[in-house]
């Protein structure tokens, strides 16, 4: 039994298809679903990945752990996102990331292999399912390119403010939401928790921004 096609229509893997090709093509790629507890792992760094997924309900976190258990935040993964294809492609390689379950989970499983081989009809659907993995490939890239942008700055206030700055511009406001509370924004920016909130603490004591939880309004150019 497959899921609704309502949630997988959201993911951009399936992006351009009718819900009855949609659950044709979860056939042809061998889909499979499975649940995770809270707090649990859906596979740690060091292990073997053999299946993309897709998150039909609850959260991921996408993190790296170095030897004493620190963390640091890659993605968040909520209903509709995909995670684990580059490493379901490598079969001769293992995860350098964890992918852990912030809440009961949903997860379906995809075979990369049979979703990159067309199957035997050459069917439309199937060869629109690898035109849009090529592009959820692009698209991470491209968020991977702006961590590491944000990451790279000498200073936690330049972290902070091109991070806020990218949201303003993605949203197209200078009120916001961002995806995540302030633990995980450090971990996502790789700072201190404790300096971050002093770091925002001055930035709003200068005018440059206002915060409540994780609502941003920015109020002035902030030079980093």
């Amino acid at each position: 039994m497959y899921p609704s096609s309502s949630i997988l229509a959201d993911c951009w893997l399936f992006r351009g298809l009718a819900p009855q090709e949609i659950s044709a093509v979860l056939g042809c790629i061998s889909a499979k679903q499975q649940s995770y507890p809270k707090h649990s792992f859906v596979f740690r760094a060091g292990e073997p990945v053999t299946r993309a997924g897709i998150v039909l309900s609850g959260e991921l976190h996408i993190v790296r752990e170095d030897f004493w258990g620190n963390q640091t935040i890659h993605a968040i993964c909520r209903p509709a996102d995909l995670f684990g294809e580059v490493f379901a492609c490598l079969p001769d390689h293992t995860a350098d990331v964890s992918v852990l379950a912030k809440q009961d989970t949903e997860v379906l499983y995809l075979d990369m292999q049979h979703l990159l081989t067309s199957c035997s009809n050459s069917c439309a659907f199937h060869n629109r399912l690898i035109h849009n993995y090529v592009t959820v490939l692009a698209q991470k890239n491209r968020m991977l390119s702006q961590k590491i942008r944000h990451c790279t700055q000498r200073t936690i206030r330049g972290k902070v403010l091109s991070y806020l700055s990218e949201q303003a511009v993605l949203t197209g406001s200078t009120t916001f939401c961002i995806p995540f509370n302030r633990q995980q924004l450090a971990d996502y920016l790789s700072v201190d928790r404790s300096a971050l909130s002093a770091e925002l603490s001055r930035l709003q004591t200068e005018g440059k921004l206002r915060f409540h939880r994780n609502q941003f309004t920015l109020l002035a150019s902030a030079e980093v």
